[in-house]
């Protein structure tokens, strides 16, 4: 079928009442983990089945009331170079888009399964709001929200936000408040935190190492993207033989077939890159939601990940885990990596979870999450799988994955190696 959306303008939505700033409040310096990150756009979109009274305006009014306790969301960035980038509370809101689409929730969601990934991003872009290709400027709102209800009363809220404003973790908690106050509680169940003096104080060689991982590789001209399940046996498999949780299971399996298919020197080394909530081991407040997630190394012979058990690759995963308190402490995520091995398409993979990040908790009054779904422009990363992406009624199937990690010269043979879980 073909899903025909229709949206209104953009209007912008700002804070419910004025908020009060002083001096110190007026703007928010971002830390040395915000900055590498400060045009880059992220897409979530939550899918949700049961109907709510007026859904555009009961959200609507929820995010309006959220921007008092989030206020830095309504700001702009400001600052001239790299070193100085922050947001200014201005107040000046956020963007939002009422849409109404012509079909069910459920035939939504069966037309973007029944297209391939880059047919299916076409449907997705409909149900967002557009953003600059080439990242977020000074003049742009940080937070970019679409609200599109369905036929079937069920309706899906898209959200671009600027990434260097918040991490996975602290726009879901954004979210969540959205969703409570949309709700009629009289605030958020979480206090936010913005400032935090521990983000500010992270190791300047993190920071350095960061960047480098962020920025110094020569990205392929394109990856192909496919929306794929890592088998629900495969995973029980993995963890009946060694104890790990599901996303070590899933980053395993994809770290051996993807390195089986484009890695040919069985000495050479293999990277797994993983992404890791750091709150805990930094040592934020409560409620932060600036970015606090930091880049972690699992390292192997490629030959050992390609050919070994795949117990063996999730003990790698567990050790570069185990290693995170210290290697931060130091300052060394990356460690004894050299330039051409983090610079290659070959050799590096990131995975990044979505599972258990906040985004299948949000619930704006009929319930929560049913699915949650992304996608991204593939020439801005590296090769990359979002994996465990939550979907309700689907567990038992296995875990779902948004992967990016191989050229379409690699693809059949990736999906092929997939295949054989």
């Amino acid at each position: 079928m073909c899903t025909v959306v229709t949206k209104s303008p953009p209007e912008i939505v700002r804070p419910s009442e004025p908020v009060t700033t002083t001096a110190a409040t007026s703007k928010v310096i971002f830390s040395p983990l915000d900055r590498p990150l400060a045009i880059v756009p992220i897409v979530v979109l939550q899918v949700f089945e049961h109907p709510i009274h007026e859904p555009v305006e009961t959200i609507r009014r929820g995010l309006s009331r959220a921007l008092v306790h989030y206020y830095p969301l309504a700001g702009r960035l400001a600052g001239d170079d790299y070193d100085d980038v922050h947001i200014d509370c201005t107040g000046e809101g956020v963007t939002f888009v009422a849409a109404n689409a012509d079909c069910t929730v459920k035939e939504l969601v069966r037309d973007i399964d029944c297209r391939s990934p880059d047919a299916a991003k076409a449907v997705i872009r409909e149900l967002i709001v557009d953003y600059p290709a080439n990242g977020f400027g000074r003049a742009d709102p940080l937070v970019l929200m679409q609200v599109t209800a369905f036929a079937c009363g069920g309706f899906v809220v898209g959200v671009t936000w600027n990434h260097g404003a918040a991490d996975g973790f602290g726009i879901a908690q954004f979210l969540q408040a959205v969703g409570e106050l949309a709700r009629g509680l009289p605030t958020p169940a979480v206090t936010p935190v913005r400032w935090d003096g521990w983000a500010q104080a992270v190791a300047p060689s993190t920071v350095m190492a960061s960047k480098r991982f962020m920025f110094g590789f020569k990205a392929p001209t394109r990856l192909a993207l496919h929306s794929i399940t890592i088998p629900a046996r495969t995973i029980d498999g993995v963890r009946g033989a060694t104890a790990c949780t599901m996303f070590e299971a899933v980053a395993a399996a994809l770290w051996r077939c993807r390195t089986r298919v484009v890695m040919s020197d069985p000495d050479a080394p293999t990277v797994l890159a993983i992404t890791v909530n750091s709150r805990k081991h930094v040592g934020v407040k409560d409620g932060y939601y600036g970015n606090c997630a930091t880049v972690h190394m699992a390292v192997a012979r490629s030959g050992a990940v390609a050919g070994g058990d795949m117990t063996e690759a999730v003990r790698a995963i567990r050790r570069a885990k185990e290693e995170i308190p210290e290697r931060l402490k130091k300052g060394d995520v990356i460690g004894e990596l050299s330039k051409e091995q983090l610079g290659g398409y070959e050799s590096v993979l990131l995975v990044t979870c979505w599972r258990n990040i906040g985004f299948e908790a949000v619930d704006y009054g009929g319930g929560r999450t049913a699915r949650v779904m992304t996608t991204y422009e593939q020439g801005r990363v590296r090769p990359m799988c979002v994996v465990c992406l939550p979907w309700q009624g689907e567990e038992e199937e296995g875990a779902r994955v948004l992967s990016g990690c191989v050229t379409p010269h690699h693809a059949d043979a990736f999906l092929r190696e997939i295949a054989t879980l």
